[in-house]
């Protein structure tokens, strides 16, 4: 022991200490222990790299799974949903106009009649149908004009 420094640690054993405990089937100084002849157990798989093969094959797996069914369901539902918040704020929004426009006309215009104003809307509304309706299309013409 006078012959090492203060920096230096023994190895195991060799100051009269115990030295590092057996491991199962190990070799005494906590390496891994070894199977048959060839070395570990690691060199009879594939290459000692089956659990990243099998990880990167499961990751491949699930990222293809994303990008062709859970990707277009995702944009289908978004679709869906900013659909039904835009129809259902259009439909607030024309009922509230329409109201607007009764109560603004009934009394700026009409002085308390508010007869007038439902007739004055109504004409104005089926006129808004009435070229909807004769800008239509049937599938049959679509079809007629696509051949």
């Amino acid at each position: 022991m006078d012959d090492q420094g203060p920096d230096e640690v023994p190895a195991p054993g060799e100051d009269g200490g115990p030295a590092t405990p057996a491991t199962p089937g190990g070799n005494g100084a906590g390496a891994p222990a070894t199977s048959g002849t060839n070395g570990s157990w690691r060199s009879t798989t594939v290459g000692g790299q089956w659990p990243a093969t099998v990880a990167d094959t499961i990751e491949s797996v699930v990222a293809a799974f994303r990008l062709q069914v859970i990707r277009p369901l995702m944009l289908a539902a978004r679709g869906l949903v900013f659909g039904i918040i835009v129809g259902t704020m259009a439909l607030v929004l024309s009922v509230l106009v329409s109201v607007a426009l009764v109560r603004f006309m009934t009394v700026y215009f009409f002085d308390g009649r508010v007869w007038a104003s439902y007739l004055v809307l109504g004409v104005l509304f089926s006129a808004a149908g009435v070229v909807a309706w004769t800008r239509r299309h049937s599938p049959a013409e679509d079809s007629a004009e696509a051949a």
